[in-house]
């Protein structure tokens, strides 16, 4: 079981709340917050296509879309990613890049419409199925400083134990205790105190500190729609989506304190794998009130989801020699240390926030349209069940953590003969509350395609920009404010897609 997961989002908490909290409230956004993905003719307005029918993006976005369909249409997208972290710690930068070939998007669609004199306001329709990723979740990022640091994870040991037999110590610092990182205070009679403990290094040694966190896997849906056409006006349509995931994370942190200090160096190891599937239902309308214009209208389930995951952590220490004798009966020799954890392994449900999303397309003529989506998403209320652990300080985290976001894109398409030419933004909200720091994302995108006879050729180029803060561990001042290190992330993700589509 994860009992202590050092990454933090932002520096939100009491004291008490970060004592029991256990990490798997991370889960809650990390696989709630999804893009709008498709084709790369979407991709290349933004996203947008909440009220745009006639794409194989309808299949997971609005299936309402597929009554559009007039004939049956297969296509497969490619797709290249590039992700770029800019970290920054004590003013001193680092660079990380981690590129990615993937296959964002493989679609069917097979179109039943009725002959155009037909009675009835039932016009046909179309199933459709789709596998779609959805997530990336291939980077890395850390930092490095040959400064010292203000704080150590000492510190947060000492602070995490307190008050707490070493039979009840957390995963982490018991494996400092074991490794000698952290001791018992001792009397002046040379009897420990009960809940109190210290430092194998005082506070006249400061540690120079680094970490690497390199992480990996995705998400993806197989979802099964179906839409239809009432009147030319109406087009209604429904889906299945069953998602599947895989993440797995390896962390790497280390403090230098030199050889006069009685603790030389130590490292920390975490290693998390997670890995599940889930099912939604999404429903979707489309409405023209006149030729020219489209109304949408979306209501996405939340995701339910069963998850598993393995999290193990090993703490390494080297004292050159060191004697630790603390009192008189204690006298020990201390070299290199070595300590490893079991392998924790829990099962949970994870119930991602439900989706509300609208939108509306201006046609010009045949010449393009304009195309504007919104979407309403509160990721506090996700929620997490277990039988393996107490999910009560995870939930309560998720309440407070996170809040609601609305979600905007917008994109235009203009055509030149059988010649098109995209560009769209997207914009999606800061999910963590009552911070100044801004998570939002930006995104812009461009493109340009090809519709012959029955083949079509779409590119699409994507730019996301985000910023983040990291925390590998945290030690709380008088006024239980956050002292510990912080790193900020500037992350710059790039993605190009070509799609081929055949109609038939």
């Amino acid at each position: 079981m994860r009992l202590k997961i050092l990454i933090f989002f932002s520096l939100l908490f009491s004291s008490n709340l970060l004592m029991a909290q256990s990490g798997y409230y991370e889960d809650a956004y990390r696989f709630s917050h999804v893009k709008a993905g498709g084709s790369s003719r979407i991709m290349g307005i933004g996203g947008t296509q909440l009220s745009i029918g006639g794409d194989v993006s309808n299949i997971a976005g609005n299936p309402a879309g597929l009554g559009f369909f007039r004939s049956s249409e297969a296509s497969i997208s490619l797709g290249y990613s590039d992700w770029g972290v800019n970290t920054t710690y004590l003013d001193q930068g680092k660079s990380y890049n981690t590129t990615n070939f993937n296959l964002p998007n493989l679609s069917y669609v097979m179109a039943n419409p009725k002959e155009g004199l037909s009675r009835g306001a039932f016009k046909g329709g179309a199933f459709g199925i789709s596998i779609q990723r959805l997530a990336n979740f291939n980077t890395e990022y850390g930092f490095y400083s040959d400064q010292f640091g203000e704080t150590s994870i000492l510190d947060f040991y000492v602070q995490d134990g307190f008050g707490f037999p070493v039979e009840q110590f957390s995963t982490l610092t018991n494996l400092a205790y074991q490794t000698y990182q952290i001791n018992p205070a001792y009397n002046l009679n040379g009897q420990p105190i009960a809940g109190e403990y210290l430092p194998i290094n005082n506070l006249e040694f400061a540690p120079q500190q680094d970490e690497n966190i390199s992480q990996e896997g995705s998400m993806s849906q197989i979802s099964f729609s179906y839409g239809g056409n009432f009147n030319h006006k109406l087009f209604l349509g429904g889906s299945i989506g069953i998602r599947n995931l895989n993440f797995s994370s390896t962390k790497i942190y280390n403090e230098y304190f030199g050889l006069d200090a009685p603790l030389v160096n130590s490292s920390l190891t975490e290693q998390l794998r997670i890995n599940g599937a889930g099912i939604n239902i999404n429903i979707g309308m489309i409405y023209k009130p006149i030729d020219y214009f489209n109304l949408g209208f979306v209501f996405q389930t939340p995701t339910w989801y069963s998850l598993n995951d393995e999290y193990s952590a090993s703490a390494y220490a080297d004292y050159k020699g060191y004697v630790y004798n603390p009192i008189e009966e204690i006298e020990d020799v201390l070299g290199e240390l070595n300590e490893f954890t079991d392998v924790f392994i829990s099962s949970y449900n994870l119930n991602t926030p439900l989706k509300l999303g609208g939108g509306a397309t201006f046609f010009l003529g045949k010449n393009g349209f304009i195309s504007a989506d919104i979407d309403f998403v509160d990721y506090s209320n996700s929620n997490i069940k277990s039988r393996d652990f107490d999910e009560g300080p995870d939930n309560e985290a998720i309440r407070s953590t996170y809040t609601s976001t609305l979600n905007y894109r917008f994109g235009a398409e203009f055509r030149f003969d059988v010649f098109r030419i995209r560009g769209g933004y997207a914009y999606y909200g800061d999910p963590i509350a009552n911070s100044d720091f801004d998570r939002s994302t930006n995104q812009i995108s461009g493109g340009f395609g090809a519709k012959l006879n029955k083949f079509s050729i779409d590119l699409a180029l994507i730019n996301q920009r985000f910023d983040g803060l990291y925390s590998s561990y945290q030690v709380l001042d008088a006024q239980n404010n956050n002292i510990g290190p912080v790193t900020e992330l500037e992350n710059n993700i790039f993605t190009g897609m070509l799609t081929l589509g055949f109609s038939f």
